[in-house]
């Protein structure tokens, strides 16, 4: 048995961005531990919680405004990647392929508060 979030692409998608900053942070210098690295796995964390606490609320302005938090730690996200990138801690394809994922996931779920804002 899941939650209907669990069940939702953009969830899942939000969760493989975790596992992959997961991996990317992994790789960061000891002194960023407490740094850099705690904040991106923050952000990371913040959007597939934030998809699964506004899928769960009743109101389309509620279910919105925390999709649109999600959309905005995943922004954060990339910020940081950017910054990870140029500091030399993650290579360019790791973070063009952070960009990549994001993008999708940032497509979707703007049309996942379209959908749920013409439902009302």
């Amino acid at each position: 048995m899941s939650f209907r979030f669990q069940n939702l692409e953009i969830y899942q998608l939000a969760k493989e961005i975790v596992k992959y900053n997961y991996y990317l942070t992994k790789q960061f210098p000891d002194d960023e531990k407490y740094a850099l690295v705690q904040q991106m796995n923050r952000a990371a964390i913040s959007v597939p919680s934030n998809i699964a606490e506004g899928v769960s609320r009743n109101t389309v302005k509620d279910k919105s405004h925390f999709i649109n938090i999600s959309y905005s730690s995943l922004m954060e996200l990339v910020c940081q990647s950017e910054i990870a990138c140029e500091l030399g801690f993650i290579s360019e394809k790791d973070y063009s392929t952070m960009v990549a994922m994001s993008k999708n996931l940032s497509v979707k779920l703007s049309n996942f508060v379209t959908s749920i804002q013409k439902q009302s």
